[in-house]
């Protein structure tokens, strides 16, 4: 487990797959892949909100429209992480959900391939 240095991710934690089902209470797992990625293979207790949709639902204007409840819903000091394929987009989503003023963000370094290389459950659907 490591936390990144800069001052917007100064409150990102990374975790690895393992390191992440390993935890006694774990975070509530978004997954920002698109729809049809997400219906291939996704860990079983992720919810999908894809990253363009968390993006634009970050502006006002946007939010009721593209968010859905669950998300519109959740406390800001709720811990969440978030997944996507290999780390890359779960990075910017963290980053944003850091600016939208969540105070407990974990990215999941190596993504779904890092999980499924672990050879950790996946469920498939929505």
């Amino acid at each position: 487990m490591t936390s990144t240095s800069a001052s917007a991710r100064s409150r990102i934690t990374h975790l690895s797959p393992k390191e992440f089902t390993k935890l006694p209470n774990p975070p509530l797992l978004i997954d920002v892949r698109s729809r049809w990625e997400y219906a291939i293979g996704h860990a079983p207790t992720a919810l999908n909100l894809s990253l363009p949709r968390l993006l634009l639902g970050t502006m006002p204007l946007f939010r009721r429209w593209l968010l859905p409840q669950w998300f519109r819903d959740l406390s800001k000091e709720r811990a969440v992480a978030v997944i996507c394929l290999t780390s890359h987009r779960s990075l910017i989503a963290a980053n944003a959900l850091v600016k939208a003023g969540f105070s407990q963000v974990f990215n999941i370094t190596g993504g779904m391939m890092e999980w499924q290389r672990l050879g950790l459950e996946t469920r498939t659907g929505k």
